[in-house]
């Protein structure tokens, strides 16, 4: 009689326990949810992080808040959310650097593959060629023809080392078989008033950031970096036009929890990602940046990062990129 009083009281204790890890996962978020973005506050990965937490909060019933945690290229937001607990209350605004990263840095606090489990993407955009205004070149074509002719006269502009506006400059000189000259800056603003200047040729940035220039006669556009032309700017050529086929390079963002984070949290995150990113509104914020919503299922998220990881590593490696 002991021994079944004793094991129904066993049996009593587990069940709770299961009851309550259940409902805990049933139940969340019972408290506000943190989108951790690693930049400071009015770029455009802060932006976008800003539009989905508000339409975030309304489909699940609590507050979602951005907390901005800059420094060392987006790594001190990353190692942040790496070592939160995994429960779905701290979560990551990814960016391409954080792909980057894993091959520029010889040291990081984080692993962007097995730190994080993937929840979606969230945005993606082609950069914009941009140059100077007395360039002589006007298309891609005559860029390459341009670079080739001189090798290491032309120079390109980027917002630093081992940014993406650096690395996709690279991938082209790899794959049209031309030498730019690098020229990094701390951040886009000086870079692009440089190049605005005449005080270097070209630059890769974002849309967000050069497209005003382009509208105002400051700067003109040659080509972006999509595999397809940007609704955006419907005008200016892809690179694979010009003839580099397979060229592809885009600014994206998307969001990770910590790795470990339930699998049904995860879920209920994906959903309303899907039902934000889906709403006609959103996509017209974020078209008007030169992004696009992009949905996807965990799963393919987390190829894609798995697939960037690789592709950036390869250019990191040829290009010889180094962090000051």
């Amino acid at each position: 009689m002991r021994h079944t009083k004793t094991g129904g009281w066993r049996l009593a204790v587990l069940c709770i326990a299961l009851w309550a890890g259940g409902a805990g996962a049933a139940g969340w978020p019972e408290r506000p949810v943190t989108l951790v973005v690693p930049y400071p506050p009015g770029g455009p990965t802060d932006i976008v992080a800003r539009v989905v937490a508000q339409g975030m909060g309304g489909l699940l019933e609590q507050t979602v808040v951005v907390d901005n945690r800059s420094g060392a290229g987006g790594n001190i937001g990353a190692a942040m959310v790496a070592r939160s607990a995994p429960d779905g209350y701290t979560l990551l605004v990814a960016t391409t650097a954080h792909t980057i990263n894993m091959s520029l840095f010889k040291s990081l606090e984080y692993d962007t593959r097995k730190s994080f489990a993937p929840v979606s993407l969230l945005t993606k955009g082609p950069l914009v060629v941009v140059a100077r205004p007395n360039l002589p070149a006007s298309t891609p074509a005559q860029l390459i023809a341009m670079a080739k002719a001189d090798p290491g006269k032309l120079s390109f502009a980027s917002s630093g080392n081992g940014q993406s506006t650096h690395l996709s400059a690279e991938l082209f000189n790899a794959m049209a078989g031309t030498k730019m000259t690098h020229v990094p800056y701390r951040g886009s603003a000086p870079a692009l008033t440089d190049v605005m200047s005449g005080q270097a040729d070209v630059m890769f940035d974002t849309m967000l950031s050069a497209m005003p220039f382009v509208q105002a006669g400051k700067l003109k556009a040659l080509a972006v970096t999509s595999a397809d032309r940007s609704p955006a700017a419907p005008d200016i050529p892809t690179l694979r036009e010009a003839g580099l086929k397979g060229y592809e390079a885009v600014a994206w963002n998307g969001l990770l929890a910590p790795a470990g984070t339930p699998d049904d949290v995860v879920q209920k995150l994906n959903k309303a990602l899907q039902q934000v990113l889906a709403q006609p509104k959103v996509q017209q914020q974020f078209a008007a940046q030169g992004f696009a919503a992009s949905w996807t299922t965990p799963a393919a998220f987390g190829q894609f990062v798995d697939t960037e990881i690789g592709k950036w590593s390869e250019v990191v490696k040829s290009s010889g990129a180094t962090v000051n």
